[in-house]
């Protein structure tokens, strides 16, 4: 996957989720994408090259830094919590819609469950919960 593939697939995914907005905290160029005020992915450049930044649990970053050479521990984020995707061969559509689609479910899972978006794909329950 390309760069301009991995930041589309990303923004499409992240905004296809309920209750989502993308702002630009950090300045041009760096799309954040949050949940009741949290963020959970961050789509940037690194020396010219497009990256994620995507949150995720602990022992799945570790595991997915250590099989794909185009994941990393997060750039300027907690490397334990976080991980960066750049563009490879060994990052495909389904794995960043994915790694989205997980790092907005943990966020939510740790809102106050009267804060979670209601998701109406899961019969009115709200989202990660």
């Amino acid at each position: 996957m390309d760069g301009a593939q991995l930041h589309e697939t990303a923004s499409r995914t992240a905004m296809g989720l309920p209750a989502v907005f993308e702002t630009e905290p950090f300045g041009e160029g760096a799309v954040v994408y949050k949940v009741v005020d949290k963020m959970f992915v961050m789509t940037s450049e690194l020396r010219g090259v497009p990256i994620v930044n995507l949150k995720c649990a602990p022992p799945h970053g570790a595991a997915l830094v250590r099989d794909h050479t185009e994941i990393t521990p997060g750039w300027h984020m907690n490397k334990r919590h976080w991980i960066t995707l750049a563009p490879g061969d060994g990052i495909d559509e389904t794995l960043v819609e994915d790694l989205v689609a997980n790092a907005y479910d943990l966020v939510v899972a740790g809102l106050p469950r009267a804060k979670r978006p209601l998701d109406p794909t899961r019969g009115g329950d709200r989202a990660g919960g």
